[in-house]
């Protein structure tokens, strides 16, 4: 019937009605065509039924994809990671040697330096106030984990790998939001594979906090200032870098709010939350060993002190590259560098040069790989 028009006619100028035999009580002749209000009604039903769905599955498909583009990337690193695991066992066997090790050896390979420290407070916990050093959240989750691993130094593991796939995710949303797709998968990449990433995967603290600080930067953005508050306490529970975060929240919110103070509310009280993340801490340290501050009078024992940023990124590289007898090669500055992550971003932003792209990757694998290999063995990286 393709020869039909709007009009009812054929185009030879026939009637509908004589080419069906002129049945008059049939319904088809009794409506006619459809109007053009009726069919435009009928086009836009599903355009009003995608615009009817539910922002969350929108949300949750934005989480999917980046779930899709970090995974590959979380899952290749780890690899990596297990295959020089595997290798780093060969330093510490002698030539022509007929031992063998078993598999555990593996997993005890990554219980170095700090996580030691970790495992002790996790069990027995802060007997000594020099300790107070390493804040209280990941050896509480420890402590909590370790019912179901049977190990703290296990719970450490899964709850350092788990917040590190969670780190990458939240990155991934938050620089895609603010820029776009590219850089986010840019800037995952060049996190993952900076020289001390793989403290993320040790039962160290650094994934855990950086879950949370990044948490707690996406919900300032988001405008869910109770969110960022919380986060920022649990961060600062984790770190005493956490307390970073007050300033960027609070200038957010001044942001968001067009820093006039008529249009201030009653949720600018969330940025209270973060120091008050401290100041539980502090309480716990005076009733514990009678000084508020033990946290930070332990850093003595460190011998590290209160100092501009620039002079701890200055450090991380004049340590390393230039060691004398007043530094200590490896230690723990680069490792601290990781807590930075805006940085990562710009450099992602200058990762869109292949050049600067190409060499970023072989050096910081090469790297990571080395300095893997020396913490895998032993040897002075904190």
């Amino acid at each position: 019937m393709t020869g039909l028009i709007w009009d009812g006619k054929y185009k030879d100028g026939k009637s509908a009605d004589s080419s069906q035999g002129n049945l008059p009580g049939t319904q088809e002749n009794m409506q006619g065509p459809p109007s053009a209000v009726q069919t435009i009604d009928d086009t836009t039903t599903p355009v009003k039924a995608l615009q009817e769905q539910p922002a969350a599955d929108s949300s949750w498909l934005k989480w999917r994809i980046a779930l899709q583009q970090v995974l590959p990337i979380y899952i290749a690193v780890h690899l990596a990671f297990l295959t020089l695991t595997y290798l780093a066992t060969l330093f510490t066997i002698g030539d022509f040697s007929i031992t063998s090790l078993r598999i555990h050896t593996l997993l005890t390979s990554w219980f170095r330096w700090d996580s030691g420290h970790y495992t002790s407070i996790a069990t027995h916990g802060y007997t000594e106030s020099y300790k107070t050093a390493f804040f209280p959240l990941f050896p509480l989750l420890e402590r909590g984990v370790s019912f179901l691993a049977h190990d703290p130094f296990v719970a450490g593991l899964l709850i350092s790998n788990l917040a590190g796939l969670g780190m990458l995710l939240l990155l991934y949303r938050l620089v895609e939001e603010d820029f776009d797709a590219e850089r986010a998968y840019r800037t995952t990449i060049y996190l993952s594979v900076f020289p001390t990433a793989f403290f993320f995967a040790g039962a160290y603290n650094e994934s855990l906090f950086l879950f949370l600080a990044i948490l707690s930067f996406y919900a300032m953005r988001r405008g869910n200032w109770w969110l960022a508050g919380l986060s920022g306490a649990l961060a600062i529970l984790t770190r005493s870098a956490g307390l970073a975060l007050l300033l960027p929240f609070f200038y957010e919110y001044a942001h968001q709010h067009e820093f006039k103070p008529g249009m201030i509310r009653f949720d600018v009280l969330a940025g209270v939350l973060i120091p008050a993340g401290l100041g539980i801490y502090a309480l716990y340290c005076f009733f514990q060993f009678h000084d508020a501050l033990a946290f930070s009078h332990a850093q003595v024992v460190w011998h590290r002190y209160l100092a501009p940023p620039w002079q701890g990124i200055i450090g991380a590289f004049t340590c390393q590259l230039y060691p004398s007898a007043n530094t200590v090669p490896m230690a723990a500055y680069s490792r601290y560098m990781l807590e930075v992550f805006p940085a990562f971003i710009t450099l992602a932003a200058i990762g869109k040069n292949r050049q600067f792209n190409f060499y970023y990757l072989a050096i910081a694998l090469t790297l990571l790989s080395f300095m893997l290999l020396q913490f895998l063995t032993g040897h002075w990286i904190i």
